[in-house]
C-alpha cells in the first residue's frame, strides 16, 4: 500500500525511466550476487588490454537466456538449490534481471503454491460430520483435525524462514512440497483419528513453507518500483484457497468420502513439486552461511589441535548449530513485548479467532435441521465470507490509500523532497472504527439468525459482512506490522502469523462444545461482544498512544541492532 511504500522507500513507478535507471545501477553494483563468475575464479589472470569489465560483457553476451534481459546464465553445474541444474527457467546471477513474462511466470508458481495451507484447513469443513461418523469419534475431536493443522501453521513458519536463508528458496519448496504430499498420503489411509491428527499436525507444517518464504522470492525477483501488483497476484493464492476448497471439498465427501479431499490434496501437491522443480530457479541473491568458529592456535602440536576440535570446539559447533536452529527463529517473538506490535497483533488475532468459530459452526449448523443441507450445499455456504474477503481486498486497500494522503495532507506532513510522510497510526481511522464494528455485529447476527433457523440467505448476508469487516482488519494490521518495523518487515509479519494463528487454533477446538453448551447465538454473542470491545479499546489505544510508542519502539530496536 502507499504508507508501506513510503515509508520503507519503496514508491511504486510504473514504467517510469528512473526506475529503469535504478535498475541499471542495481545490475552493474550487484549483478553477481551469490554467483562467482569465470572472470573472479581466474584472478588476475590473463589482464592484457581487456579490462574485467569487457570480460564481464563478453561473457554476458556468450552465455545470455530468452527468460532474462541481459544477466548471464549461471552454469547448470554451479545453479543453487535442490536438482537446480534440472529447472527449465534457468538461475541468473541478478534475478532482477528476469524478463516480465518469466518473473510473472515464478510469481504465478509461488502464489499457487501459497494456496496449498489455506486449502488443506477449508477443503475439511464440509466433510467433518462424515468424517466422525467414519471414524467412530465425535465432531468436537474431528475438529481438532483442523484446528492443530492451523497450529503447526502458525509454528513451522518460523523455522521454515530461517532455513531458506540458509538452503535457498528452492531446497526448501521442494523438501516442505515433498513432505506435504507424504503426509496428505497418509492422512487419507489414516485408520483412526489419532493417526489422522498427527498426520494433518505434519502436514500443515509442511505446506506452510510459503508463507514464511513465499514473499521473500517476489523480493528476490521484482525491483522495488515494480513489487506492489507482484505482491498482490501473490497474495490471489492465499485469498482464493479459502474461495473453493470448501465448494470442492463438499463436492468430493458427497461423490466419495472425506478421504477423497486429502487425495485431492496429494495430488495438488504433487502437481506442486512438478511445477517448483521445472520451473523455479534458485532466487535467494546471496547464500548466508555458518560463522566460522575461532580456528585451533597454529602453533599448537598436532595432538594438542586435535584435542580442541573433538572437545571444546566440537561443543561450540554444537551450541551454534542449536542456536541457529531452535532458538534464533524464535527471537521474532520478543517484538511483541512492544505495545505498539502486541495491540496490533491482538487485534488481528481476535478476529482470525473469530473466523475459525464462524467457519466450525457452518460445517455444524446446516447439515442439521431445520436446514438438512448436502455437503456440497454446505461447502457453498463458504462462499459468502470469501466473496467479502475479495470485494474488501480490492476496494479496501484504495480506501485505505486515500485515508492515509488525506491524514498526511491535513497534518502538512511533507519530507524536503515534498513527498507526503505517512504515518502507520493514520490507517487506523474510519476504516478500522467501521471493520472493528462490522465483523463482530454480523457474527451477531449470523449467530441468531442461523439459532431460530431463519431462511439460509439471512445468515448467508451476515456473512458477506464479516468478510468485508474481517479483511479491512487484516489489511490493516498486516500493513501497520510492516510500518512499524520497516527494516524487520518480514519479522513483524512472522509474529503476526504465529499468534493469529495460535488464536484460531484454540478457536476451533472450543467452537463445537460451546455451541453444543449454548447454541451459536450466545456464543457469537459472547465472541462478538469481546471483539467489539477489545477491539476498539485497541484502535483508541493505538491513536492515542501510538506515535510514541513507535518512537521508544524504534530506540529499542535500533539499540538492539547496533
Amino acid at each position: 500500500m502507499a504508507g508501506a511504500d513510503q515509508e520503507s522507500g519503496q514508491v511504486p513507478v510504473q514504467d517510469d525511466p528512473m526506475a529503469e535507471k535504478f535498475a541499471s545501477s542495481h545490475h552493474e553494483t550487484h549483478g553477481n550476487d551469490g554467483v562467482v563468475s569465470p572472470s573472479e575464479e581466474s584472478g588476475n589472470e590473463d589482464d592484457g588490454s581487456v579490462s574485467d569489465n569487457d570480460r564481464a560483457r563478453q561473457a554476458q553476451r556468450q552465455r545470455t537466456t530468452s527468460f532474462a534481459n541481459t544477466s548471464r546464465v549461471v552454469p547448470r553445474a554451479k545453479r543453487r538449490g535442490l536438482f537446480g541444474r534440472f529447472a527449465i527457467i534457468p538461475e541468473i546471477e541478478s534475478p532482477y534481471d528476469y524478463t516480465n513474462g518469466t518473473k510473472w511466470a515464478i510469481t504465478a508458481v509461488i502464489a499457487l503454491a501459497a494456496a496449498a495451507a489455506p486449502m488443506g484447513s477449508g477443503i475439511f469443513y464440509p466433510a467433518l460430520p462424515q468424517m466422525a461418523v467414519d471414524l467412530n469419534t465425535t465432531t468436537t475431536i474431528t475438529n481438532l483435525t483442523v484446528a492443530m493443522y492451523m497450529l503447526a501453521m502458525s509454528i513451522f513458519p518460523l523455522w521454515w524462514s530461517s532455513f531458506s536463508e540458509t538452503l535457498g528458496r528452492r531446497t526448501i519448496y521442494l523438501v516442505s512440497f515433498s513432505l506435504f504430499v507424504v503426509f496428505s498420503v497418509l492422512s487419507a489411509i489414516s485408520v483412526n483419528i489419532s493417526m489422522l491428527i498427527i498426520m494433518r499436525i505434519l502436514g500443515g507444517g509442511a505446506s506452510a513453507s510459503v508463507q514464511a518464504v513465499g514473499a521473500g522470492t517476489i523480493a528476490d525477483i521484482w525491483m522495488p518500483a515494480e513489487r506492489g501488483k507482484a505482491m498482490g497476484i501473490f497474495y490471489l493464492g492465499p485469498l482464493t484457497g479459502p474461495l473453493f476448497a470448501p465448494i470442492i471439498g463438499g463436492a468430493l465427501t458427497q461423490a466419495f468420502s472425506w478421504r477423497a479431499t486429502m487425495w485431492f490434496l496429494t495430488i495438488y501437491g504433487g502437481v506442486m513439486v512438478l511445477m517448483i522443480f521445472f520451473c523455479l530457479p534458485e532466487t535467494l541473491a546471496k547464500r548466508k552461511k555458518l560463522s566460522p568458529l575461532p580456528s585451533p592456535n597454529a602453533a599448537a602440536s598436532p595432538f594438542s589441535q586435535l584435542q580442541r576440535v573433538t572437545t571444546a570446539q566440537s561443543v561450540k559447533q554444537a551450541g551454534a548449530a542449536f542456536r541457529r536452529f531452535f532458538v534464533d527463529p524464535l527471537q521474532v517473538l520478543v517484538y511483541l513485548r512492544y505495545p505498539a506490535v502486541l495491540i496490533t497483533v491482538y487485534s488481528a488475532s481476535i478476529c482470525f479467532c473469530s473466523l475459525f468459530v464462524l467457519n466450525i459452526s457452518i460445517s455444524s449448523s446446516f447439515d442439521k435441521p431445520p436446514y438438512d443441507f448436502s455437503t456440497i450445499i454446505v461447502g457453498l455456504l463458504y462462499l459468502p465470507p470469501s466473496l467479502g474477503y475479495v470485494v474488501a481486498s480490492v476496494i479496501g486497500g484504495r480506501w485505505i490509500d486515500y485515508i492515509m494522503a488525506r491524514e498526511a495532507k491535513k497534518a502538512n506532513r511533507y519530507d524536503g523532497e515534498g513527498k507526503l510522510i505517512f504515518l502507520p497510526e493514520d490507517r487506523m481511522r474510519e476504516n478500522m472504527w467501521l471493520a472493528a464494528t462490522m465483523y463482530p455485529g454480523a457474527l451477531i447476527w449470523y449467530g441468531w439468525s442461523a439459532e431460530r433457523g431463519l431462511p439460509w440467505i439471512v445468515p448467508c448476508i451476515a456473512n458477506f459482512f464479516f468478510g468485508c469487516g474481517s479483511m479491512l482488519v487484516f489489511g490493516a494490521c498486516t500493513t501497520m506490522l510492516t510500518e512499524f518495523m520497516p527494516q524487520r518487515s518480514s519479522s513483524g509479519v512472522a509474529v503476526n502469523n504465529f499468534v493469529r494463528n495460535i488464536f484460531s487454533c484454540v478457536g476451533g477446538i472450543v467452537a463445537q462444545p460451546l455451541i453444543n453448551a449454548m447454541g451459536n447465538g450466545w456464543l457469537c454473542t459472547m465472541i462478538g461482544l469481546l471483539a467489539w470491545t477489545t477491539g476498539n479499546l485497541a484502535i483508541w489505544a493505538l491513536r492515542k498512544r501510538g506515535p510514541a510508542w513507535r518512537v521508544k519502539m524504534d530506540q529499542g530496536v535500533s539499540a538492539k541492532s547496533r
